[in-house]
Parts: structure tokens; sequence; C-alpha cells
């Protein structure tokens, strides 16, 4: 039995049939609450929990599949590519928009822990909160956050945009197929532009450039940051 819970097949095995049952359940009820990431994730909580199981023989497999998050969110220059022309043309309002949301995301997130007296490692966690996965586990690290809370925030920001990002553009009026992308992508990664992906083709092509982007934009201004205000 010990064997069984320290081998990788443990995470592989747990997490992909965790996540394909999840995503029964949504495709099936429709229920956007049933975000296929998120209710996989509180099961698998649930499990090690009950099972009393650590984290770290879970890791030992699920840290192979965190792997392979690199190359899906690469796949996702396909929807890009087959609507280059319609995102070309709009290039300019996309970089200053994804900029813009950098930037935001950055200051929200750093500002308000700040001023609620969170301390240095967590403000330093939850800085890269709106960038894919890889992206902000490097940023974290170097900073002094704590990878794995920013991994946890990371995913949590990705679930909530996914749940929830479409309607509220819709509400605050954004109706543009490339605003709603360009803001889903930036503020909630891979998460919430495979929610979006299903809705509209453009939509989905302009959320995986933005994640791109962001998390370029993020990489640059955090050190820059850093350093002009003198955070540690």
């Amino acid at each position: 039995m010990t064997e069984l819970l320290s081998s990788p097949l443990l995470g592989i095995v747990l997490t992909l049939v965790t996540f394909r049952v999840a995503e029964l359940l949504y495709r099936r009820s429709g229920v956007v609450l049933f975000n296929p990431v998120l209710v996989s994730s509180c099961v698998i909580i649930v499990v090690l929990k009950v099972g009393n199981i650590s984290y770290a023989d879970y890791s030992n497999g699920g840290n192979l599949l965190l792997f392979l998050l690199g190359p899906s969110v690469v796949a996702l220059a396909l929807p890009l590519w087959q609507r280059r022309e319609q995102v070309l043309k709009r290039k300019l309002p996309i970089l200053v928009g994804v900029c813009a949301g950098a930037l935001v995301s950055i200051a929200s997130a750093a500002g308000t822990a700040w001023l609620l007296g969170a301390s240095p490692e967590v403000v330093s966690s939850l800085v890269p909160k709106s960038v894919t996965t890889p992206i902000a586990i490097g940023i974290s690290a170097k900073i002094g956050g704590l990878v794995p809370l920013t991994a946890a925030l990371v995913i949590l920001t990705g679930c909530i945009g996914a749940i929830c990002g479409p309607e509220f553009c819709r509400l605050i009026g954004i109706r543009k197929p490339t605003s709603i992308g360009l803001a889903i992508g930036t503020a909630s990664h891979g998460i919430g532009t495979a929610r979006v992906l299903e809705e509209d083709r453009l939509i989905g092509a302009v959320s995986g450039l933005a994640i791109g982007l962001n998390g370029l934009a993020t990489a640059v201004f955090v050190p820059l940051l850093w350093l002009f205000f003198g955070w540690n």
C-alpha cells in the first residue's frame, strides 16, 4: 500500500479520472459553477484529506501532468492562427489592453494585500495570479513568494474567470468578441480561455494571445516595479 501511495501513478490516475468525471458532469449539466478544474480540484483535496495522503505523494505524479501545462498553452496558437487576420487588424488596442491589464492586476493584487497587512511573502505570492501557472511559479519564486500559494491562487483566479468572466463582461457593457477575449485571457489565463473557446473561436483566439502577452508583460513589469519601489 505504501508503494502505491508513493507511486507517480497515484497522482496521474487520480487527476485524470477525477477531471474526466468532472468534465462529464459539466457538459451534461451545462452549469458554469461545475467548472471541471474547480470541481476536480475540490474532489482531489477531499480525497487526499480523507485518505490521509500527503501532497508530496500525490505530486509525484501530479508534477508530471504539470509539465504538460506548457505545451497545452502553446496549443492555443491554433485558433489564433485561424483568426490571425482579424487579430492583426486590432494589434495596437490588444497590446495596450494587455499592458494595462497586467499593471492593474499586479497593482490591485499587491496593493490590496499590502493594505490588509499581509506579509511580504503573501504579497509577492499574489502578484502573478493572472498569468499562466508555469510563468506565475517562476515569477513568484524569483521575488520571494510562496510557490504553492501562488499556484493555488492562479487556479482560483482562472476558475472565477471561467465561471463568471464572460457574463460579467456583458453585464458592464462589453460586447465585442475581441474585447471579451482580451479581458478573459489577461485576467484568467488558460482556464478562462477554455471556457470562452466553447462560445466563440475569435474570443478564444484573442484570449489565447492575451495569455502569452500578459505573461510576457508581467515578467517584465514585476522586476521593474520591485526595483523601482525597493521591494525585496
